[in-house]
């Protein structure tokens, strides 16, 4: 792999999870019958749904990330009172949406400087696991410190072992893609995670897709497999509705790393705010020079 293909498939991952954020946020908590009947078939940034956002508006899905890359790149490294820092200004900053767990997490740090929350069983949520790609691209050659940082990271607001494992996994998943490895050592990597958790079986396809991590992969891992084209892997995961910003951005991410950047389409890079591309290119730079692939 040149350094120009693993930076076209790092930048194809990041902004592939802006783009499936701002495309599943219309459909975010609605059926799939929902969304038939008001859409037909789901498949450009029109904004609005519950959060009533504009037009390739993101959620705190990416802005969570960039808050976290931001951390990163700022230190140089790994610095994980900066990383809560960062997330405790973004949750002043009066975000369209947080969800309660990262709320609690982020509350508790700022009050008390408590940087992790004990094992819950209500943490099992997914909110660790849709940030987790900065780490991922800044450890792109050191797996050891990927383990460290992303679990660290994870619980400022989520320690469970099921999001600890799906956060790892599909960390690990996305490494594999940008460093040119094809689909099948991502089928391996979801076969281990199902060998030690059984819970995360996707076939056949519960149809769930929910923000319980377990149905949030299972949606992922399913039309990540079963679709052939950045664009039909986007469309087919938000049409799932339920929690499908955060869907949509983890699919997006895993696609984008597969197919690389040309294969987003461009009304939807168009589309989405032009603030976020440029700061997620900027990062995007900076995550992989900083793993010393630059």
């Amino acid at each position: 792999m040149s350094t120009e293909q693993v930076l076209n498939k790092a930048l194809g991952a990041y902004l592939g999870f802006a783009c499936g954020d701002a495309l599943g946020a219309t459909v975010e908590f609605m059926t799939p019958k929902q969304i038939q009947k008001r859409h037909g078939v789901h498949r450009d940034m029109i904004g609005g749904g519950w959060l009533a956002l504009e037009a390739g508006q993101v959620t705190d899905d990416t802005q969570m990330s960039l808050a976290l890359g931001q951390a990163i790149i700022d230190h140089q490294g790994w610095n994980i009172r900066a990383v809560a820092d960062n997330f405790v200004a973004w949750l002043e900053s009066d975000p369209p949406d947080i969800g309660n767990t990262c709320r609690r997490g982020i509350t508790r740090y700022r009050d008390s400087g408590e940087l992790f929350g004990l094992p819950r069983d209500d943490d099992a949520g997914n909110g660790a696991c849709m940030r987790n790609l900065p780490v991922a691209l800044a450890t792109l050659n050191r797996p050891d410190y990927f383990n460290e940082w992303s679990l660290q990271q994870s619980h400022i607001t989520h320690n469970h072992p099921l999001s600890n494992a799906a956060t790892l996994t599909l960390g690990r998943m996305v490494n594999q893609l940008i460093n040119g490895q094809d689909i099948d050592t991502c089928k391996q990597e979801a076969e281990q995670l199902i060998s030690q958790y059984g819970e995360f079986a996707y076939k056949p396809y519960p149809g769930k897709a929910s923000a319980y991590i377990v149905d949030t992969m299972q949606t992922v891992l399913h039309y990540f497999f079963s679709t052939d084209s950045f664009e039909s892997c986007l469309i087919a995961t938000v049409n799932q509705g339920a929690d499908a910003d955060t869907t949509g951005a983890l699919v997006g991410m895993l696609a984008g790393a597969k197919y690389g950047i040309e294969q987003i389409p461009e009304r939807w890079l168009a589309r989405l705010d032009q603030q976020v591309v440029e700061q997620i290119r900027q990062q995007t730079t900076g995550l992989i020079r900083l793993a010393g692939l630059l």
